[in-house]
């Protein structure tokens, strides 16, 4: 499935429970206010564009975040351009 579909699939609600994701893949919250739940291949957690990422939020919030799942601190449209970038390798 393409990253551009599931990315779509998570923000429109169409999966049949919120908490469902597909084996090989993980659930992150992105925002900088309100957050939105995307759904990722756990492939792009080992490049370092996405590395990048994950240590601006362990900068922000630490490994103990109330959200109680990976939130990343940065714009929709920041996360958007990283994972097309990474959906295109």
């Amino acid at each position: 499935m393409a990253i551009r579909q599931m990315l779509r699939r998570s923000l429109s609600g169409e999966r049949k429970s919120p908490t469902e994701v597909p084996k090989g893949h993980l659930a992150v919250y992105v925002g900088e206010h309100e957050k939105k739940r995307f759904v990722i291949p756990i492939s792009y957690l080992n490049h370092p564009l996405f590395q990048e990422l994950l240590y601006q939020a362990e900068e922000e919030y630490g490994f103990d975040h109330p959200m109680g799942g990976l939130t990343i601190p940065c714009s929709y449209d920041f996360f958007l351009g990283v994972t097309s970038r990474l959906g295109g390798l």
